[in-house]
């Protein structure tokens, strides 16, 4: 990905998306131009060329769709191996979505980007390989889909604890009026101390 000393400022722009950097220059938040009218609307959620521009990844091998309850924290998850890049983006309904930087040789590691994502603003969020991501529903609903850079490979998967204090993520959790609903998995996620994580 393109260095974020290239960038002028803090927010790179091609005629059908603008880049915004994230509080980790390596998390950027996208912002796809909507054509729309009374008939509806109109986006681009990934161009080739576009993501060329911008110093992004073109290569996606899969592309995956959740639906989620009001409440439901997926996460945090990530991959060894074959760490997955992941474009996330909201079909229906808003999400808080996280990423947590898990490569030992950065100067960000073990801190996170939160960013709200949902169907009205339309703002998609890649996170690059070597990050565990994870998200909260804050809506009834929530349809989110991405694509990723590798495959899933469920042996390598491993889940990083939601709310480990180390990480300090601010959950916006009043905003659904009680704990999260997670899985068993989820449940028990190690802490950045104990997990693995990338050179």
């Amino acid at each position: 990905m393109k260095s974020p000393t290239l960038w002028a400022c803090d927010t790179l722009r091609i005629d059908t998306m603008n880049a915004i950097r994230t509080a980790i220059p390596d998390v950027v938040a996208l912002q796809p131009k909507v054509f729309g009218d009374q008939r509806g609307f109109f986006l681009e959620s990934y161009n080739e060329r576009v993501f060329q521009e911008l110093g992004l990844p073109t290569r996606f091998v899969q592309d995956n769709h959740s639906k989620s309850l009001r409440g439901v924290l997926r996460g945090l998850h990530y991959q060894l191996g074959t760490p997955q890049g992941k474009l996330i983006r909201v079909l229906q309904g808003e999400i808080y979505d996280v990423a947590v930087d898990l490569r030992r040789s950065s100067a960000t590691f073990g801190q996170y980007a939160g960013e709200l994502l949902d169907d009205q603003a339309r703002r998609m969020l890649w996170i690059p390989p070597g990050f565990a991501h994870g998200f909260l529903v804050l809506s009834e609903t929530a349809e989110v889909a991405y694509k990723a850079s590798e495959f899933y490979a469920p042996d390598r998967e491993r889940s990083l604890l939601w709310n480990d204090p180390a990480l300090g993520i601010e959950w916006p959790l009043h905003l659904i009026g009680t704990g999260p609903i997670l899985s068993a998995k989820d449940e028990a996620g190690l802490t950045l101390a104990e997990a693995e994580t990338f050179e």
